[in-house]
């Protein structure tokens, strides 16, 4: 179907410090990309390029053809982001889910919002305090309020870390209900490889701010090319 996003020689350094040096990396649009590797090897720096939360100090980023530099707002709304630990407003949940919405001017979004909430076993907790809530049920919020403005990219860093299995099992099959019925572009960071494999399209290592190997989930995983890749998928790098 095409690269949604093509990165080409992209750099990103804090104080002086290279965190993410990208030669080629391309998103293929509809895919579901999972990217692993250790902590410290650029994976979230790399998410917040493909959300225009930062821009590259140098190489180029583009998003359907377009520059990074010039993306318009109308583009940029297409892309929308869970943390691995959400920033939720001091309000209620149904609040919180229907705010991507009402930035975007619409105001009767009380039917897409109970749908959301009631996919996303939320229902209950409508009127709940964000701050009263579990931490699966904060993520829950989370990807509630992402999957309702029925973004075109959906970039998740770490959305299940430290959650139990139920928590877990929900969100991984919401996120593969809205790939598979609305062709949503998932890029996917995550240290569980379990998670990758269940999940992904393609799969791409990273370490150090470079990308390693990327390729078909099965030969990812079943016949990887680089020994860096063979170490990380067998449990053997030490890091």
């Amino acid at each position: 179907m095409g690269a949604i996003y093509e990165l080409n020689s992209v750099k990103k350094a804090y104080a002086g410090r290279t965190v993410l040096d990208l030669q080629s990396l391309s998103v293929e649009r509809g895919e579901i990309l999972a990217i692993v590797g250790p902590s410290g090897a650029g994976k979230s720096t790399l998410l917040r390029l493909l959300n225009f939360l930062e821009a590259p100090d140098g190489g180029e980023l583009r998003y359907k053809g377009v520059a990074g530099a010039t993306i318009p707002l109308e583009l940029r709304r297409q892309v929308t982001t869970v943390f691995q630990r959400p920033a939720l407003l001091r309000d209620s949940v149904e609040n919180n889910v229907a705010y991507g919405l009402r930035l975007r001017g619409q105001r009767d979004c009380h039917p897409q919002v109970q749908a959301v909430l009631q996919r996303m076993g939320l229902e209950k907790l409508h009127r709940a305090q964000a701050r009263t809530l579990s931490g699966g049920e904060a993520q829950r919020v989370a990807l509630a309020r992402a999957v309702v403005i029925q973004p075109e990219v959906l970039l998740l860093d770490e959305p299940t870390a430290n959650l139990d299995p139920y928590n877990i099992g929900l969100i991984e099959d919401v996120v593969k209900e809205i790939h598979s019925q609305r062709g949503v572009t998932v890029v996917l960071v995550t240290h569980n490889i379990f998670q990758a494999r269940r999940l992904a399209d393609r799969v791409a290592l990273m370490l150090n701010g470079g990308l390693i190997e990327i390729g078909a989930t099965a030969s990812f995983f079943e016949d990887p090319r680089d020994p860096r890749t063979r170490a990380f998928v067998r449990g053997e790098m030490i890091y």
